[in-house]
């Protein structure tokens, strides 16, 4: 599980640029609105839209835009038909990719990613050839230096609110649910006064590949690269780097 933990770390110790928070608005407005073309625009009634705008509010959108792509979703207001799919394959040192995506043109998008992953040391893989790497798990992180609560008390809520396992990483709880658990787990843990980094229902590796200094710098890059693609909603990957190689990277930056 620590693959995917030590990259949530990471992404949110990254400092958010104004166009990367535009870009990633952009990709929150597609969910949104896919989600409510799919089941409806009452997200009382919908899941994953109500899943979609909580993800949304996290990160500060703007309930007019919010607003605006559920419309667009429901056909109040015109839009674009996007369409929901996973790529898989592997990166450099044979790490495992799973990637979300959401497109208009699939056949564009998937050459545009067969290019960036074979440019950075990566290659598409056959459907299915690590899904079973992965399982889907309600995650929510929290950074011990926002809230008053020690690690063990985070840890004890957690287990009270019905969390399946938790993990800590750099100052980083890590708390995994059930899927079908998430929204009422993160509710409870509301209750109790924490408050989250980053909650998200996420595809969690079952095990993870540790790198050397020069197999994660290729990596990170590619992450980079794959996350700055405006059809790719998320990136689930299963390394680890141990701390002293990425305090290393990060003192190189």
């Amino acid at each position: 599980m620590a693959g995917h933990s030590k990259w949530a770390n990471i992404k949110h110790k990254k400092s958010k640029e104004d166009a990367k928070r535009g870009k990633l608005f952009s990709k929150l407005s597609k969910m949104i609105s896919l989600a409510a073309r799919e089941g409806g625009g009452d997200p009382e009634m919908n899941s994953d839209l109500r899943l979609a705008i909580q993800k949304a509010k996290d990160n500060n959108m703007p309930n007019d835009n919010i607003e605006r792509a559920v419309k667009r979703g429901t056909g109040e207001l015109e839009g674009v038909d996007y369409e929901k799919f996973v790529y898989e394959g592997y990166g450099p040192g044979g790490v495992a990719l799973y990637l979300d995506l959401m497109s208009d043109n699939r056949n564009r998008t998937a050459a545009e990613i067969r290019h960036l992953l074979s440019k950075h040391g990566g290659n598409l893989g056959e459907s299915g050839c690590v899904a079973w790497m992965f399982k889907r798990r309600g995650q929510l992180i929290v950074d011990l230096a926002e809230i008053d609560y020690d690690e063990d008390e985070v840890m004890l809520e957690a287990l009270e609110a019905g969390a399946e396992d938790v993990s800590v990483e750099d100052g980083m709880v890590t708390i995994f649910t059930d899927p079908s658990n998430f929204e009422e787990s993160r509710k409870k843990l509301e209750e109790a006064g924490l408050k989250f980094s980053a909650a998200d229902i996420a595809m969690i590796p079952d095990n993870t590949i540790e790198l050397d200094k020069v197999t994660a710098k290729k990596n990170l890059k590619l992450m980079d690269v794959l996350e700055d693609h405006d059809d790719v909603q998320e990136v689930y990957s299963n390394f680890d780097i141990p701390d002293e190689i990425m305090n290393e990277i990060s003192e190189e930056e």
